[in-house]
């Protein structure tokens, strides 16, 4: 026997069409006999308001959602995301325009030249040059292919958010301050426990499921544990860090066997989800499983960009530190490499950080400032 259907027949929903929310209702609904899952135990006849009726179509349950407050904020953010890209991908299109109107550029002429040089020494190529260029070719279509067959997902951070990270990077990089940690009450494990519970909650009340939100929160605390000395910290922060893993390892300590999920807070919290999408791209996750996460974290993202979510977890000061260890700091600078820095703050580590970890986390705060400004301007 079916279990009873999370939505019921006229009732106004949200609906999933490609990677966008829009306004709905459910016209019918039938049990779904081929379903795997509890989740799409059913199928839905949905019209989209305002859209023709040659639009509507039977859809899985996990593509409704409920049309509350909170969605329909995420329908509003989505929106004006995928709005965003399109003007930026429109203004690129009119730059390589103009780009044609006007004088040849050097790579013009370059091509040219190459094109001319070509033509004058055609009758030296060789079979053999020929072939290499094609598997050059077919090695070049291949590598394109697989990038462009990663998973990839685009979190929405709340400007709330962005601002965290744009002060959260000058503090640490420009006035050398550190937060302070062990964080008080404020820890990521904390947030991300809190906001399970109170969607937990939402779901269960409202008869749908909870697995994906389960699996995606216990995910990020796990990955936030192995992430945080490889990819999240400034260079600055390495030192702390380090005293951080000498407590967690010293017997008697009252850090002694904590995890780094219950000590670090919402400020390194956020440059993980800052970092996921460079993250993920970089990982087998098929493109379904990316997306559903991405619909987790989104729903994250928003619930803590509200005001008495910043106002509550967002309270830990950040200090000056000491002179000695200001020295320490510029004394490795000086007289060690980076390699060598990484090697010494990283060696409770079983891997390296990789290099595009690196560049992630170099390019994190730079990036949200920037978009943070652009957004200013407009």
């Amino acid at each position: 026997m079916a279990p009873n259907s999370a939505f019921t027949k006229d009732e106004d929903v949200l609906c999933f069409h490609q990677e966008l929310l829009y306004e709905a209702k459910v016209l019918n609904l039938k049990p779904d006999e081929s379903a795997e899952d509890k989740k799409n135990a059913y199928q839905y006849f949905v019209h989209y308001r305002g859209w023709k009726r040659t639009w509507d179509q039977w859809v899985p349950q996990d593509r409704l959602r409920k049309k509350n407050e909170d969605n329909q904020e995420l329908a509003k953010a989505l929106a004006k995301e995928m709005l965003d890209l399109r003007q930026a991908q429109k203004g690129g299109s009119k730059l390589g325009a103009q780009k044609k109107k006007g004088e040849p550029s050097v790579a013009d002429s370059e091509e040219r030249g190459a094109v001319a040089g070509k033509k004058r020494g055609r009758d030296l190529d060789t079979e053999k040059s020929a072939q290499s260029q094609r598997r050059a070719l077919r090695r070049e279509m291949e590598n394109e292919e697989a990038y462009t067959s990663r998973p990839a997902i685009r979190i929405i951070l709340p400007d709330s958010l962005k601002s965290i990270l744009v002060d959260d990077w000058e503090n640490v990089t420009k006035n050398l301050q550190l937060v302070r940690v062990p964080a008080k009450n404020t820890s990521a494990n904390k947030i991300l426990e809190d906001y399970y519970q109170q969607e937990l909650a939402k779901r269960q009340q409202l008869g749908t499921s909870a697995d994906i939100l389960e699996e995606s929160i216990h995910g990020m605390k796990v990955y936030f544990n192995k992430a945080l000395g490889r990819v999240l910290l400034y260079r600055y922060e390495r030192g702390q860090y380090l005293d951080i893993l000498n407590r967690i390892n010293a017997p008697g300590d009252e850090l002694e066997g904590r995890d780094i999920g219950d000590i670090y807070g919402g400020e390194h919290l956020l440059r993980l989800f800052s970092s996921l999408p460079e993250l993920i791209a970089q990982t087998n996750m098929d493109h379904q499983s990316a997306s559903r996460l991405r619909e987790e974290i989104n729903s994250l993202t928003n619930w803590l960009g509200k005001q008495q979510n910043i106002n509550k977890y967002f309270t830990e000061p950040y200090e000056d530190q000491d002179s000695e260890y200001r020295e320490r700091f510029r004394f490795e600078l000086k007289h060690l490499t980076p390699d060598q820095i990484d090697r010494e703050f990283q060696k409770e580590s079983a891997k390296r950080e990789s290099e595009a970890a690196k560049a992630v986390k170099a390019a994190l705060a730079a990036k949200a400032k920037t978009e943070l400004k652009a957004e200013e301007a407009t």
